[in-house]
């Protein structure tokens, strides 16, 4: 059986059979990638994708570039040419569409400043998005700024710009998801400021829900978009979990972010689409509730949960993406990475229900010959594990 890349992953999701289980493995920093591909006697930089054979293909809206591209000049510039980026480069800082500001040469992403804090200074002022209201920004009082917010027009000409491309591009040669990341209350916590996040969802939860709704409105739109673009995934990010467990009690979470979850992920269900969750951190008190509103894919798995369990309690309800534990990586020899990676795949993949990939992005701290170990292992277990 010859499968391309975009059948490998839905025959994965769809628990059916595959010729070996897909595998994805993102850097955190593409500027390396000349130092990468030599160390590892590659031709060139070009060739290092082919080597890593990643299977999935993010593409984002105009409104969720800045996210990502925040430290590449040239496509700020363009973004901000086309009224979706506000730069101050003085002060490395890019105000996206909502008015948050994201920390310029940070290593990763950091959010620099809410708009509704309280702390728009007039200089800030100067960098936020046409939509917004200055009663909003340039409030102290929460509940007026927060009443007095909008979410950017989804629909602004250009939005959809990149999805389009890539979904005529690269769909079959890779299975071309619509980036969710950066959710519900991970989107209204950077709006708001996450120690005023915090404190009002215990002392003052209507300012906190009035916000989420916002952005849940937003995300429903959105969500819309990518089923009628026919994206064949829905997906959402919102960080729920921290090394140990939960951000949230149950009862808040359950209160709080569940139903506004539940809403977002009806456009998904309604249309029949698988849905994957990018949460980092420990979420198994939350999994039960995740998994009746429709959670199919869980990205990424990190093995601060017990990685037995997962598969043993949930693998009849859950395709798992991830696990291969990154903290450890630049720490452990090659010979170990190869044990860590095996043991794994074998655990989360047997029979299936796998995309193989690292419970996060590879940063610069991970040796080059625990990469080639970790890629060499993948090659060497993505079919066997599935005969287990």
């Amino acid at each position: 059986m010859k499968l391309n890349k975009e059948e490998r992953v839905l025959r994965v999701i769809n628990r059916q059979e595959v010729d070996y289980l897909p595998s994805q493995i993102n850097l955190a920093d593409r500027t390396r990638d000349e130092e990468i591909s030599k160390a590892l006697g590659l031709a060139g930089a070009g060739d290092l994708d082919d080597y890593l054979e990643n299977h999935l293909y993010l593409t984002l809206t105009l409104q969720d570039k800045p996210l990502f591209f925040r430290d590449v000049k040239d496509v700020i510039n363009d973004l901000h040419y086309k009224g979706f980026a506000n730069p101050d480069w003085e002060n490395n800082v890019v105000y996206d569409n909502w008015g948050m500001g994201i920390k310029v040469g940070a290593g990763s992403f950091f959010c620099s400043f809410h708009p509704l804090q309280g702390k728009t200074t007039e200089h800030i002022a100067k960098f936020m998005p046409k939509n917004l209201s200055r009663d909003s920004y340039m409030s102290t009082d929460v509940e007026e700024a927060v009443r007095n917010y909008t979410a950017p027009d989804i629909n602004m000409p250009g939005n959809f710009d990149d999805w389009e491309k890539d979904l005529r591009e690269k769909a079959g040669k890779f299975f071309v998801w619509a980036s969710g990341y950066f959710g519900i209350y991970e989107r209204a916590y950077a709006i708001m400021g996450w120690n005023e996040f915090m404190l009002n969802i215990a002392a003052n939860p209507k300012v906190v829900e009035d916000l989420m709704d916002k952005v849940t409105d937003y995300k429903v739109e959105h969500a819309k978009k990518m089923v009628e673009m026919g994206f064949k995934m829905g997906h959402h990010g919102d960080d729920l979990g921290t090394q140990c467990g939960g951000f949230f009690s149950r009862d808040t979470f359950m209160k709080y972010i569940l139903p506004r979850l539940k809403r977002n992920w009806e456009v998904y269900t309604d249309a029949g689409l698988p849905i994957m969750l990018h949460s980092c951190g420990s979420i198994v008190d939350f999994l039960p509730e995740l998994i009746d509103i429709g959670l199919t894919i869980l990205e990424p798995v990190q093995p601060c949960m017990d990685l037995e369990f997962l598969k043993r309690e949930y693998g009849k309800d859950l395709i798992f993406f991830g696990g291969i534990n990154t903290q450890v990586l630049p720490y452990i020899s090659a010979e170990e990475t190869r044990k860590l990676t095996r043991d794994t795949i074998r655990t989360l993949g047997k029979g299936g229900g796998l995309i193989i990939a690292p419970s996060q992005e590879l940063m610069n701290d991970i040796p080059i010959e625990n990469i080639k170990a970790l890629v060499e292992t993948i090659r060497e277990e993505r079919e066997k594990v599935l005969e287990l």
